[in-house]
């Protein structure tokens, strides 16, 4: 785990030492956004390709995360990324992540026939029911991750869900785990519950035990859904349950020094948005009633409208407290806000819509770096800090040094 010390891993590599061993807290955040999640797995095998150029080929980005954390799709690409192989090395490299969802995708959501008659029959669907039953999702998730529980995973995540019975958030965390037998679910169901958008897929129930004889607690119930619901981007949330950490005095930080943001460096990668498309407007809006808020053109607008606001507001926050405390060059938004057509849906799952995310994953790479406008809601390039991928490369670094500067400060005792 990311706290766990210096004993060396099956092919010779290090866990993270902790925080207190650096100058840094490193986030990595990732948006939900269903078969979207194809957008930052492109931007993560980047980066990882930028450490391993670093750091040697057996690097990957659990090593130099304290936290990941991701929402639905977010959540699962996070729990790849930090699930324990049999060597406690993380399950999947980041390149892996895309041909994850190119594989599994058409099977996650199985595409209708289309014809004239496709519009009704998914209006009919959508009062009866979820579009998907979720069953290859919820065995696929279960075969990758077993017996996994949040708090094995070899670096700490954070991953939302909302609880339909007591209408609030939960957020499940690797550090809560750690001391908390009831909050220490598993993997599967952590990711099944935060992938469980509504109108897409069914909501879960799953519940947890206490740690034993001496626990005299009950077990918990869990309903949840969709972790959007609460956080589609969960940047703050990670922030905030660091920072909890340190106000428990966790060992792992430095007392009152990392509660300072400048001291955190974050990247927070979103599954893109149709901004620039302008699906809907105010008059469309204005004649409509529940049916065409649950259901119009093939989108779901009341979801679309609630996980973008959610996501903006967020990244609003993050980069306006980021520049209050003039270390704007911490935080690195990764976010694009011109899809169009199909690649703006988050269930379109045929093979040339996946090869286009991948496609505009790609592209993002090579365009400047952008910070979000207060006013207008849109990114504006910044001058002077090259693209996405300069910015990855520069971030990398940074990293690097961090993870190098904790193994020196920690041999040297």
């Amino acid at each position: 785990m990311a706290s766990s010390g210096t004993n060396a891993t099956g092919d010779g590599t290090v866990p993270q030492p902790p925080p207190s061993q650096g100058r840094l807290i490193t986030v990595l955040s990732i948006d939900g956004g269903g078969i979207r999640g194809l957008i930052p797995a492109t931007i993560i095998t980047c980066l990882e390709t930028k450490l391993q150029e670093l750091d040697g080929p057996d690097a990957r980005i659990a090593d130099y995360f304290d936290v990941i954390a991701g929402t639905s799709t977010g959540a699962l690409l996070t729990s790849m990324l930090a699930a324990p192989d049999e060597n406690r090395r993380p399950l999947f490299a980041a390149k892996d992540l895309t041909t994850f969802y190119l594989e599994n995708g058409p099977n996650i959501f199985p595409q209708r026939k289309v014809g004239w008659l496709t519009p009704v029959a998914n209006l009919i669907g959508t009062m009866r029911g979820p579009k998907y039953d979720g069953v290859f999702l919820h065995d696929k998730i279960k075969s990758l991750t077993h017996d996994v529980r949040i708090a094995d995973t070899v670096t700490n995540i954070v991953v939302p869900a909302f609880d339909v019975k007591y209408l609030q958030p939960i957020i499940f965390s690797t550090y809560e785990a750690k001391t908390d037998a009831l909050k220490n679910a598993h993997l599967s169901d952590i990711c099944i519950s935060t992938s469980a958008a509504p109108t897409y897929f069914p909501a879960h129930y799953f519940t947890t035990e206490p740690a034993g004889p001496g626990d005299a607690r009950p077990p918990r119930e869990y309903h949840l859904v969709d972790g959007g619901v609460a956080a589609n981007n969960p940047t703050m949330i990670a922030m905030s349950m660091l920072t909890k950490e340190v106000l428990r005095r966790n060992p792992d930080f430095n007392p009152g020094k990392p509660t300072e943001y400048r001291n955190y460096l974050v990247i927070s990668v979103g599954t893109g948005s149709a901004k620039l498309a302008e699906k809907y407007t105010a008059p469309q809006c204005a004649k409509w009633g529940l049916i065409q808020w649950l259901y119009e053109g093939g989108f779901t607008p009341i979801i679309d409208i609630f996980s973008h606001a959610s996501a903006d507001m967020v990244d609003i926050h993050a980069a306006v407290l980021f520049e209050a405390l003039h270390c704007e060059k911490n935080y690195l938004r990764i976010q694009d806000d011109s899809l169009t057509g199909h690649a703006s849906s988050v269930d379109i799952a045929t093979k040339e819509n996946m090869e286009a995310l991948i496609g505009i994953g790609k592209k993002l790479l090579k365009k400047p770096v952008a910070r979000v406008n207060i006013d207008t809601g849109m990114y504006e390039p910044v001058a002077g800090e090259g693209t996405n991928e300069d910015a990855l490369a520069r971030f990398a670094k940074m990293l690097s040094d961090e993870r190098r500067l904790r193994q020196a400060n920690l041999n040297s005792y």
